[in-house]
């Protein structure tokens, strides 16, 4: 009876030697799921040096999304900018005329850093050249001379006889430049009893102007340039 429970205590002993031997041992022992010479598989949360690349890089994708939020700043600037330069006025202006071109291109050099744009023309004009008082044209030369003689013994001096040109046969009495005169001239000869007329003598210049465009901020100082210049003006046309 003793050696038999004896024996069952061995075989007992026995198994749990062998199970401790089998379930107790480390993994290392443990027969490799994969084939020798290949690698094991890892999942990417499973890597511990991708979870912290991971982790430091979050904040950093963050960043530019908080960057950004603030680079709208600057165009708010931008609308009162616009509208400062929209709010400025300006106006156009036609001075002259000058007397020469040279004047004319020297004035614009002077205006230059004061105008936003300028253009200078030439422009033709009628130039009163003064009065002149005069008898008709005879219908010959032996006419327009005995004319001549006639005046001279009614006492009437500052005359002559037109050869020439437009108006041949035809008695100068003067040239003036005060219409006034020439009409106290022409009544003189009239009263003595010859046609005297008078008309005004006229003849194409050309006359040089300058157009700006200006600030309308100061009129009071465009006033006094102008002036300097010796020059008038007047409103023109943008261009």
């Amino acid at each position: 009876m003793f050696l038999r429970l004896l024996f069952v205590l061995l075989i007992a002993l026995n198994i749990a030697v062998g199970a401790w031997l089998v379930l107790g041992q480390d993994d290392a022992h443990v027969r490799s799921v994969t084939d020798p010479g290949v690698p094991v598989l890892h999942l990417l949360t499973e890597r511990p040096d991708l979870v912290a690349a991971a982790s430091v890089a979050a904040p950093a994708a963050v960043e530019p999304v908080a960057a950004a939020s603030t680079d709208p700043a600057p165009l708010s600037a931008a609308p009162s900018t616009t509208a400062k330069s929209a709010a400025a006025s300006y106006r156009c202006m036609a001075l002259g005329p000058f007397a020469s071109l040279q004047a004319l291109r020297s004035a614009r050099s002077k205006l230059e850093s004061q105008t936003a744009r300028s253009r200078s023309r030439q422009e033709q004009s009628q130039q009163s050249r003064g009065w002149w008082v005069y008898l008709p044209a005879q219908a010959s030369r032996t006419q327009a001379l005995a004319q001549a003689q006639r005046l001279s013994d009614a006492h009437i001096e500052d005359y002559f006889v037109v050869s020439s040109g437009g108006q041949p046969n035809t008695i100068s009495l003067g040239l003036f430049k005060d219409p006034a005169n020439a009409r106290k001239r022409r009544d003189e000869v009239v009263a003595a009893g010859f046609p005297a007329q008078m008309t005004e003598r006229v003849e194409t210049v050309p006359e040089y102007w300058l157009d700006v465009v200006v600030a309308d901020d100061d009129p009071a100082a465009w006033s006094q340039r102008i002036r300097s210049l010796g020059v008038g003006s007047h409103s023109t046309g943008c261009f």
